[in-house]
């Protein structure tokens, strides 16, 4: 199954009115240390706070009328289970979301905030599947997955629709990685409207699913994922996904001192709102570890960041 540019712009209309067409800034200090024009698309203005609006408006929009009259459910680490409890929030519908026992508070209070019933099950991605499609069959809800589905994807390609009419001369954009869906939805949008454009696929040391995928030729399940990037831990990437990403993708890996660094410099230097998940492809940059030769656009997936977290990195920033 692939995504098509015609699923995509259909995407794009349904999400007037819905999501936010996102602002593109320039940070100089990140374009100087590139060489290169380096632009940030903030994900992080969308109405829950993450690109995950635009999938899970898309999926939810799609169901048919008696899918949508059982309820939906989802399982989600926090970003993609506020997104679908917007969608089902604005269409006047029941939401389960299925989230791990260590979701940040910030995340799981984003979803009480639309009306979403949160339900905790262990803390893996496996482990909040499984009680998710429990409840799916007990309870006759529909369920809409965080990353491997053709309308999710269809929904984030939207991101790099905006970024081609925003910024023409893109020559790069890096996305972050978790289960895939958004650099696959990037990477459908860029082969269908400006093939030349490369994608890097930015992933944390700890939580390598698409790099590991990518190097054996196949899906890969890890055996853990850890990092600070709580949005980025599935143990494996969506076999749709790998199927659009793999000879696209370009991978790079991100220490997690490197990611620290990032979400400290962006909160308090730049006084940006982003989540450790979101800037990892900022850490990209800053660290060395991607080094673009052209017009780039960096992704900033999310904005949920617990304060909890950017204290705790802001106070060890400053310590001797």
């Amino acid at each position: 199954m692939s995504v098509s540019l015609a699923s995509i712009q259909e995407a794009a209309a349904g999400l007037l009115g819905v999501a936010v067409r996102t602002e593109l800034v320039s940070l100089p200090e990140l374009s100087e240390q590139a060489g290169v024009p380096v632009h940030l698309k903030l994900e992080s203005q969308q109405p829950t706070g993450a690109f995950k609006t635009r999938g899970a408006w898309t999926a939810v929009r799609r169901l048919a009328p008696e899918q949508r009259a059982r309820g939906v459910i989802t399982y989600s680490s926090g970003n993609h289970g506020q997104a679908v409890a917007f969608a089902a929030h604005r269409l006047g519908l029941r939401a389960v979301i299925v989230m791990p026992e260590t979701a940040p508070g910030t995340k799981v209070d984003g979803v009480k905030r639309w009306g979403g019933e949160v339900v905790f099950a262990g803390r893996t991605s496996e482990d909040r599947h499984r009680r998710a499609m429990e409840l799916a069959s007990s309870e006759g809800l529909t369920v809409i997955p965080p990353f491997d589905h053709p309308d999710v994807v269809s929904g984030q390609a939207t991101v790099a629709v905006e970024i081609l009419e925003q910024l023409p001369e893109v020559e790069w954009v890096a996305a972050p990685v978790g289960g895939g869906g958004l650099a696959a939805g990037i990477a459908a949008a860029l082969a269908a409207l400006k093939p030349a454009a490369r994608l890097a696929t930015v992933e944390p040391e700890g939580s390598a699913a698409l790099a590991a995928a990518l190097q054996a030729g196949r899906v890969v399940r890890l055996d853990r994922t850890a990092s600070i990037a709580d949005g980025l831990l599935p143990l494996s990437v969506g076999k749709l996904n790998f199927a659009i990403l793999r000879g696209r993708a370009e991978p790079v890996l991100v220490s997690e001192e490197a990611i620290a660094e990032a979400t400290r410099w962006l909160n308090v230097e730049q006084h940006l709102v982003v989540e450790p998940s979101g800037a990892v492809t900022t850490a990209a940059v800053r660290s060395g570890a991607f080094r673009p030769t052209g017009p780039t656009v960096l992704v900033v997936s999310g904005g949920n960041a617990d304060p909890a977290v950017l204290a705790r990195l802001t106070a060890a920033a400053g310590r001797p």
